[in-house]
């Protein structure tokens, strides 16, 4: 059962019971991530959510581990162009401390100068590990082509530059201006009540005072712009891509069904056409990333030099066919039912349940239940699918990056394109 509440601060609470489980996941999210950020802070908001783990004015680094280990819990945290998210999963009987923890690490973390110096060099570290993941790098640079300008365009980790910059006094404003209760969700699920929930926030985060920094933001334009860096690498890393929708959009459901078919499975058009097929690539998928005003279509594959320009030419070739031939009735009942299944299948576990309801509580401010949202696959008729296939797949409005140590046949099959 899926209950919320609003705290006299401003924090929301909101959890979801499963009284068959033994577990409890707690997730404390924050509306902001990397698109909030400036030039000068960029990556600001990773680097704080490695700070928080380092110690509180009550407990070190050790003696977090100590106590979340000691209990057979699980901790950790993210953070994405939108939102960070701090997160605990423990036994049920041990739902106080996990939310004591957090509190802690939230609101008492001392971010001293040492670890501030000693995280940087961690996350410079981070740094160069990306530079050295081709098939990570590539997709921040997508992102950065299609979006140049654009904070949603930057990586989420920041710049060696940005990254040297960080000190205290920054760490502390930029904490101060989004860690708010007005900017906080606090999500429950597993074997709790919410009325218990609600309790311990109210205990642990009522008297937490502040209002969001508010910025301005619009949405951005996609450059459908051709980027090629050379790199001495085995693989060429190749993505293309184009306009998706928001997360409000109705059409993100029609989104969901045309992307499994694209790319989202091992039985889809360019997993069948390029792997299994002509035996061209060992990764070659599909994924949309959708944010609060705007979105993205990616496809990305993997491939040898030898195979990169037969790579894009069947990509090319799998989006015209999408184009002139479109979806017959069969493949999108078949699609349906792969997409329910894995939807189902996904929330299984308390931690799933728990990311759910955080972040569309956060991005959304409502709840959709399973039904709701099975329903809404349901009703995506073929029209749908082919209205948004002729309006985001315009060849001249696709754009592409590509990694790798290129040739000339990989500059011919682009420019072909």
């Amino acid at each position: 059962m899926y209950c919320k509440s609003l705290l006299p601060n401003g924090i929301r609470v909101v959890s979801e019971a499963i009284p068959y489980v033994k577990s409890v996941t707690l997730g404390i999210w924050i509306g902001t991530g990397s698109r909030f950020e400036q030039k000068y802070n960029h990556g600001i908001s990773h680097f704080i959510e490695h700070m928080v783990f380092k110690g509180t004015e009550n407990r070190s680094a050790k003696d977090i581990a100590e106590t979340v280990d000691g209990v057979g819990g699980q901790i950790n945290a993210f953070t994405t162009k939108e939102h960070t998210c701090y997160y605990i999963k423990v036994l049920d009987t041990h739902l106080e401390l996990a939310l004591a923890i957090l509190s802690d690490m939230l609101r008492t973390s001392i971010f001293t100068q040492e670890d501030i110096k000693r995280e940087k060099e961690v996350v410079l570290e981070e740094i160069c590990m990306y530079e050295d993941t081709p098939d990570e790098l590539v997709h921040d640079l997508h992102h950065n082509n299609v979006w140049a300008g654009h904070a949603l365009g930057h990586n989420i980790i920041g710049t060696t530059p940005s990254v040297e910059n960080f000190n205290k006094n920054m760490i502390l404003e930029y904490y101060q201006s989004f860690y708010t209760p007005d900017n906080i969700v606090i999500a429950g699920a597993g074997k709790l009540s919410h009325e218990r929930l609600e309790a311990l926030v109210e205990y642990y985060f009522g008297n937490m005072t502040g209002q969001k920094k508010f910025l301005s933001s619009t949405a951005p334009n996609l450059i459908p712009a051709q980027i090629i860096q050379s790199k001495n690498i085995e693989q060429v890393h190749i993505c293309l891509g184009t306009a998706s929708v928001p997360q409000t959009s109705p059409d993100i459901y029609t989104m969901h069904i045309l992307n499994t078919i694209v790319g989202g499975g091992i039985s889809s058009r360019l997993f069948q056409s390029i792997r299994e097929e002509q035996g061209l690539a060992y990764s070659i998928y599909s994924y949309q990333t959708n944010y609060s005003d705007a979105g993205l279509f990616t496809i990305y594959a993997g491939t040898r030099p030898s195979n990169a320009s037969q790579v894009i030419e069947l990509i090319i070739d799998n989006i015209n066919t999408l184009r002139n031939v479109g979806i017959n009735a069969v493949e999108l009942a078949k699609t349906k039912e792969q997409l329910k299944g894995s939807l189902l299948l996904s929330l299984e576990s308390s931690s799933s349940r728990m990311f759910r309801i955080g972040k569309m509580e956060l991005t959304l401010g409502s709840f959709i239940t399973l039904d709701e949202v099975v329903d809404k696959i349901d009703k995506v008729t073929l029209e749908n699918l082919h209205n948004i296939i002729h309006t985001l797949l315009i060849p001249d409005r696709l754009a592409f990056t590509v990694l790798g140590p290129v040739n000339e046949e990989i500059y011919n099959a682009i420019k072909r394109f």
